[in-house]
């Protein structure tokens, strides 16, 4: 039996548990289960008799109250995953793997949104004063006037950001952040949860915007419990492939914006660089282009993005040929094979399939069907596609090349980049002035076009 006022959390899914046991069953996993002291239970209310509510009072979808301005960073792929702007009272939650520069980032941003008017704090509970001075130093923004601090206690950083009023409050991270009221140990569920919630109605009393700064588990989500991202106001990630020099950040969540945006940035050694055009970082080197090689046009949020599907197939060594993915859905490849089997006549039983998007960008639109199934074809039959052609496309089980939104954006893009070329579905047929545009109707034409390298 517990004793009284514990109760067993885990510190992996936030499940509450009557007693201890090895293996926590909401979630599989195994050695998380923490004991906790609770006086009362999780929102439990008083009497009737002691205390009587006031009611709740409510009112019509219509207002005459004008929507405070968004606050600009001055970054504007930030400015831009957030939907243009942070929102005055707003919470953020940034995540990301260690190292993949959420820090420098978001000291980027504190420190020109102070340039521009704004006044921010940077509160860091893992590193010391000395250590943000550096960085901001050898990122050049030394003469920014930033507001910093070093605390983890959560009453004394309320009390601090009631007396002091901030446009942007940094909290990096709320892992290490831990409340008086509670005996958990900073970085448990009951730690995270409540200095989170804290944190999120201070946010919306005094109407100053709140970045969380988030650690993530092994799996890439967001550590502590998942009520902490239905808290909050915007769930954005920062990712980044190692080796690769450049790094995206995704809303996953959006509540004031878009959650199909991305935000492209190259990290350098003075920080984090904004990249314009992100076409040109995902594209191949000039020259003449490889056999199993095609550029896929393809649209995040509102930006057209050109990236090239790279795919090799060879003669399998071994009884059970390899399928080997990096930057596209395994499922998406396995469905795509099956279709050029049985309504193109191309075998891939007994040989080796690799498909990679080249700069490690991660592509799930639809819409990349038609460039994988072309640089699979090509590498097939050892032909090339054109040297100044894009492709894009949705496939159907049955080999149809069906249509997809934004032709002409994409068509616009390619031609800015010098591409003059196009393989897409017919209906994209008229959607470009400036490039040629060689309409599909079944997955069978591409092959044939393909193989006799009439385009």
């Amino acid at each position: 039996m517990a004793r009284d006022g514990a109760i067993y959390v885990c510190q992996s899914c936030g499940a509450v548990h009557g007693k201890w046991s090895g293996q926590c069953g909401a979630c599989g996993q195994w050695n998380c289960i923490v004991e906790e002291s609770q006086s009362a239970p999780p929102g439990a209310l008083k009497p009737a008799s002691t205390a009587r509510g006031r009611g709740v009072v409510f009112e019509t979808l219509q207002s005459d109250t004008p929507e405070p301005p968004r606050i600009i960073t001055g970054v504007g792929e930030f400015d831009r995953v957030c939907g243009g702007g942070v929102v005055p009272g707003s919470a953020i939650l940034l995540g990301g793997d260690p190292g993949v520069g959420k820090s420098t980032l978001l000291l980027e941003v504190t420190a020109k949104a102070a340039l521009g008017g704004a006044r921010v704090a940077y509160i860091s509970g893992e590193e010391a004063v000395e250590q943000i001075r550096a960085r901001a130093r050898r990122m050049g923004f030394a003469d920014a006037p930033v507001n910093l601090a070093s605390a983890t206690a959560l009453r004394e950083i309320v009390s601090t950001l009631k007396r002091d009023k901030f446009d942007i409050v940094i909290i990096d991270s709320i892992q290490t952040l831990w409340s008086d009221a509670h005996e958990a140990g900073p970085g448990s569920v009951t730690q995270v949860r409540a200095c989170a919630g804290e944190l999120v109605r201070l946010a919306k009393a005094s109407g100053m915007a709140v970045v969380l700064v988030g650690h993530v588990t092994k799996d890439g989500q967001i550590a502590g419990p998942r009520v902490v991202e239905h808290m909050v106001d915007a769930v954005l990630s920062f990712e980044g492939e190692r080796g690769y020099p450049f790094r995206i950040l995704r809303a996953g969540k959006n509540r004031f914006g878009a959650t199909d945006e991305i935000g492209v940035f190259e990290m350098t050694d003075a920080g984090l660089s904004e990249v314009a055009n992100p076409s040109a970082l995902f594209l191949g080197e000039g020259g003449e282009r490889a056999a199993g090689a095609a550029v896929f046009a393809g649209i995040e949020g509102s930006r057209p993005v050109l990236v090239e599907f790279q795919a090799l197939v060879a003669p399998s060594a071994y009884g059970t040929p390899r399928r080997a993915v990096v930057g596209w859905d395994s499922g998406r490849l396995a469905m795509l094979l099956a279709v050029l089997e049985a309504r193109c006549g191309i075998g891939f039983g007994d040989r080796d399939v690799y498909l990679n998007v080249a700069g490690g960008l991660r592509v799930s639109e639809p819409a990349a069907d038609l460039a994988a199934a072309a640089a699979l074809i090509s590498s097939a039959v050892d032909v090339p596609l054109p040297q100044r052609a894009v492709v894009f496309g949705e496939i159907s089980l049955s080999g149809e090349v069906r249509a997809v939104g934004r032709a002409e954006v994409r068509l616009r893009e390619a031609a800015k980049l010098g591409f003059d070329q196009a393989i897409a579905p017919e209906s994209a047929a008229n959607g470009g002035k400036n490039v040629k545009v060689m309409g599909l109707s079944r997955l069978a034409e591409a092959v044939e076009r393909i193989a006799q390298s009439s385009f």
